[in-house]
Formats: structure tokens, C-alpha cells, sequence
């Protein structure tokens, strides 16, 4: 008997707060979890992500299989154990950054795009900040993906099967089935035929991970929502993927920024209300809060990290670049209305000095702050459920954090 349960607690329309249960602790619903690719959340000891209030942490497939590799992971005791962190924790397949390595190499395309942007079958998704760690191949077929390492430029192979088997290895609480990412741009054929070979995969995963009875005792998989901007693909695809029985459901994939409700919607509605469910890849303030008011329950995202290293912290009156000359003498404090454990002491002039000065502490002051910005606003969302007033609550946010 598997050691993974889901229970829903509140509603209020779509949304729902609920409590997830692992082997290694329980997530109250909704959650952010901070995202730590290699391991590690970039610039935030695994401490400090608890005072933070983080309940999980989600690890990368990918690189994990890459360096130090999925047996050093498992002799260590699992990810958890290796990385130090005291709480449940999840792993995703690997196949968004396989497919970064095709055709939309060394090409612009993130999350979301603009509806007008150009349509293209290119069936993978850049990220700029990833360019310089990946090699350049990556040619899917019906089986699965072969790809260059880019740390040596090696050849690789990752199916379905050996995707499940690497994270049986790394041991996380939660994992996802292997599936195709897409960009948002890809054609609505070519998305078609990527959703329907993902579920193919989906039903190849499973499989493979209820033949590992160990693993299904102390390990609960994810099926991956697909189908792009279209709806009609989403429909269809969440459909199949709640059909196969799933632990969970993961919509994956990319969108055009005007379409997300509308995809987002389109899927939720197929999806059995008993299992739960996290929204790939999304951490933009905004854009959590429609996903909770759409039933979504868990949530990721490299942004809070990545923007912070840059020199960009979250503020409840919007987003603000430390890095520009107004913050030199600003000694305020980092967001007056936002005090964020472990980063309340320091003032913006301090952080904007250390990115001036290029010294390290200013990334991991920003990080940690912004890490402990989403994981409130997320919080702050459950226990608006909770109080039944998380209306005036998003409403509220987004007149202050839109403001301009």
C-alpha cells in the first residue's frame, strides 16, 4: 500500500486547499515549491528554505542523471537525505530539458509567448540562462529521446522506462511521467502529435513503475497534462492522462500568455477532483494565483532564484531591479510590507552595493528573499481559502503588485 494520499479540506469555487501526505511529511495545498535542479536551491541552504516556510522541493532529472549520477543519489539515501533537506520531495522527468537541446536551441522561446509571435514545429523549449549547459541534439522518436550531455558533448538515451527507473533511483516522494515538452509556438499539428505520443509514454511509464513494487510503496507518479495554447488538445489530454490512474496530475508544456486561462481551464475541468494536481514550471505572482483559482494545487518555478541572482527582488508593490541607481542610497528596507525571514536586517542600498560590487551575498539575499516572497503569497492564498475570503485577497495583490 502506497504511502501517498491526497485530501481536500475547503473550497471556494475551483479553488481548494488540501493536505498532501509522503512517506517524508505532508504539503498543505495550495504550495510553492522552490526549485533545486542540481540538488540545491541556488544561493538558500535548505535551512533556510524551512524558515522560509517551504514544504517541498522539486530536483531535476536531467542533470541529476548527468552529474553526479542517479547511484550516488540513491546510496546517499535519496535526494532528500543527499541534499540535506528534512521534508518531501519531488523530481521531474527530464524531458523539458531534453527537449531544450533540439531545434529551438540557441533560440528565445520560455514559458509563455505572445499570441502573434510566429508558429513554428520547433518542439522544444530555451531557456537563455541554460544555453552555455547544453550540448545541441536531441532527436525524438516513437521510443524516446537521444541527446548530448553538455557537460562532455556524450551520447545518451532516456525512455519512458529508463526516465522511471532513474527516479525510482533518486528516491523523491513525488516524480512525473516522462513526456514531450513543446514550445508554444509549435504548430497545432505538431502539438497533436507530441500529446498523443506523451500519452503513449504516460501509459509507459506507469507501467514501468508499478512493475517496481518497492517504489510503488514509497514513491507516487504524476501523469503530464499536454496539448500547448489549444484547448481542445488540453481537453483531450487531460481526459486521457486522468484515465490511466495517475497519483497526480501535472499540466506541463508551454503557452501563450492570452491563452493560459483559457488551456488551463479547458484541462482542470477533466481532471478528478480526488487527485492532486501542480502547474509545471509556474512562478510569476500572478500568474499562481490564477492557477489556484483554476484548482491548481502545487506549484514551481526557477524564476525567484534566477531573477534574484540578477538582481531583481519581488515586492508587494511590484517587481524592482536593485542594480539601478535609485536604490544606491535607498536605505529602506528590502519591502516594507513584505518581511521575509533571514533578509528583514538588510537594506536596498546594501544589496544594490554588493551587485555593484559584484559580490556574491547580493544574489543570495535577493534569492532568498524572493523564494520567501512566492512561498507567502502562496501561503497567504491557503489561509484566504481557509477564511473564505481569497477574492478580496488575489484582488487585492494584484491592484497593489499591477499597479502600473
Amino acid at each position: 500500500m502506497s504511502a501517498f494520499s491526497f485530501a481536500i479540506h475547503t473550497r471556494d469555487g475551483k479553488a481548494r486547499t488540501g493536505t498532501i501526505t509522503t512517506p517524508n511529511g505532508t504539503i498543505e495545498t495550495p504550495a510553492f515549491s522552490p526549485v533545486g535542479t542540481k540538488a540545491n536551491v541556488k544561493g538558500v541552504f535548505p535551512d533556510t528554505l524551512k524558515g522560509l516556510g517551504a514544504q517541498v522541493v522539486l530536483a531535476n532529472t536531467y542533470h541529476l542523471y548527468l552529474q553526479p549520477g542517479e547511484e550516488i543519489v540513491k546510496n546517499a539515501g535519496g535526494l532528500a537525505k543527499f541534499m540535506g533537506w528534512n521534508g518531501p520531495t519531488m523530481t521531474d522527468s527530464g524531458g523539458y530539458q531534453v527537449f531544450s537541446l533540439g531545434a529551438a536551441f540557441g533560440r528565445t522561446v520560455s514559458k509563455f509567448v505572445k499570441a502573434e509571435d510566429e508558429v513554428t514545429s520547433a518542439p522544444t523549449v530555451y531557456d537563455e540562462e541554460v544555453a552555455t549547459q547544453h550540448g545541441q541534439l536531441a532527436i525524438i522518436d516513437e521510443e524516446g529521446v537521444t541527446f548530448t550531455s553538455h557537460i562532455d558533448g556524450t551520447l545518451h538515451r532516456f525512455t519512458p522506462e529508463r526516465s522511471v527507473e532513474i527516479q525510482h533511483a533518486l528516491g523523491a516522494d513525488m516524480f512525473f511521467a516522462f513526456d514531450e515538452c513543446t514550445s508554444a509556438t509549435a504548430s497545432y499539428e505538431y502539438q497533436k502529435e507530441a500529446m498523443e505520443r506523451t500519452h503513449r509514454w504516460a501509459k509507459r511509464s506507469l507501467d514501468a513503475h508499478r512493475r517496481n513494487l518497492e517504489a510503488r510503496k514509497s514513491q507516487a507518479i504524476f501523469g503530464i497534462v499536454q496539448g500547448g495554447r489549444y484547448e481542445d488538445l488540453r481537453a483531450e489530454s487531460a481526459k486521457e492522462i486522468a484515465s490511466l490512474g495517475f497519483d497526480g496530475i501535472g499540466i506541463g508544456g508551454s503557452f501563450s500568455k492570452e491563452d493560459m486561462r483559457g488551456a488551463l481551464q479547458a484541462a482542470v475541468e477533466h481532471l478528478p477532483e480526488e487527485l492532486p494536481r501542480h502547474f509545471l514550471g509556474i512562478g510569476e505572482p500572478g500568474d499562481v494565483l490564477e492557477g489556484i483559482a483554476n484548482g491548481m494545487d502545487l506549484f514551481d518555478c526557477v524564476a525567484p532564484t534566477r531573477i534574484g541572482r540578477h538582481g531583481t527582488i519581488y515586492t508587494m508593490r511590484g517587481p524592482i531591479s536593485l542594480v539601478k541607481a535609485e536604490y544606491a542610497a535607498d536605505y529602506g528596507p528590502l519591502d516594507p510590507e513584505c518581511v521575509v525571514p533571514g533578509t528583514e536586517t538588510f537594506t536596498r542600498a546594501y544589496v544594490s552595493h554588493l551587485f555593484r560590487a559584484k559580490e556574491w551575498m547580493g544574489g543570495v539575499i535577493a534569492a532568498t528573499h524572493n523564494e520567501g516572497f512566492i512561498v507567502g503569497l502562496v501561503d497567504g492564498a491557503r489561509k484566504a481559502l481557509q477564511e473564505g475570503r481569497f477574492k478580496e485577497y488575489c484582488d487585492t495583490f494584484r491592484k497593489n503588485y499591477y499597479r502600473n
